[in-house]
């Protein structure tokens, strides 16, 4: 596995399989890597400020079939506490092969690892609440939410970010969306309880569902946690030059906030006590 942060021996370790659904920009994978790369070293970070700290170790899966990824089997992740699906260019409603594959996938570690955590981001959480019985597809708008965007959260938000604030600060790059969450009746009895609870934390003018929460089980986000100034700038471009994002002004005053904070190492952060609390306690507190 790929770990750039060692932990002291004492320390938790984290191990997440990273399910790469796209390619960064160029320039970007030359100075940071891959998307699991750049989630890796985001994860890292987060671990350090967690109390105490934490190990992150993760294996990263390009799993778009068609551009000769692979769809890993349910025995690559044995010694995995969780995964996380990127973002992608793809749509997550979409009906292609590798999506279809992924989808059986999901649902076969659902139900035969009910000790795992399942992550999304963008395209993640969209897929991830398509497996549980919500339904994803563009927004009723048909524009794009891009660049810093506030996220107003819900009392279950404030609750997993730890904060007394009513909003985050996180980059956005989509134009679909999850149209309806998913409920467990949606799922199935075969996937959660009739009495499990999926919790919205968050939401903007343009995006209701910013993010699900299962406790124990799941953690999404709508926005991109780890993009830094430079690759906002740079996913834009590439939405322009591919002709997805056709209002140009609207990409213009998106990327001219690229620069600004945000708030992604705290949803980081927030995701890793879906694993291990840090509330200083004695013990282990992997739940």
């Amino acid at each position: 596995m790929d770990q750039t942060y060692k932990p002291t021996p004492s320390a938790l370790v984290i191990r997440l399989m990273v399910l790469e659904t796209d390619t960064p920009h160029p320039d970007t994978y030359s100075e940071r890597g891959s998307f699991g790369q750049i989630v890796h070293t985001h994860f890292s970070n987060a671990g350090r400020a967690h109390h105490p700290p934490l190990g992150v170790e993760t294996d990263q899966v390009f799993v778009v079939t068609e551009q000769g990824g692979r769809i890993p089997t349910v025995q690559d992740f044995n010694g995995c506490d969780g995964l996380l699906i990127t973002g992608s260019v793809y749509d997550a409603h979409a009906n292609n092969d590798w999506i279809l594959e992924l989808l059986h996938l999901l649902k076969t570690l659902w139900i035969t690892r009910p000790d795992f955590r399942f992550l999304g981001v963008c395209f993640g959480h969209q897929l991830l609440a398509r497996l549980l019985g919500g339904s994803v597809g563009p927004a009723p708008s048909q524009d794009w939410e891009l660049g810093h965007c506030r996220i107003t959260l819900s009392p279950v938000g404030q609750r997993l970010f730890r904060t007394c604030a009513d909003h985050v600060h996180l980059h956005q790059m989509h134009q679909d969306q999850v149209v309806s969450p998913p409920t467990a009746a949606s799922a199935g009895p075969d996937m959660l309880s009739p009495d499990t609870k999926i919790a919205c934390w968050g939401r903007s003018e343009h995006t209701p569902v910013q993010g699900l929460y299962i406790q124990n089980r799941l953690f999404t986000t709508q926005a991109h946690l780890a993009f830094d100034e430079d690759m906002v700038r740079r996913q834009i471009q590439m939405r322009v030059d591919s002709g997805g994002i056709k209002d140009l002004g609207h990409a213009d005053r998106a990327a001219d906030t690229a620069d600004l904070e945000h708030d992604g190492v705290e949803v980081a952060k927030a995701i890793l006590r879906l694993f291990v609390y840090d509330d200083d306690e004695v013990g282990d507190k992997r739940r």
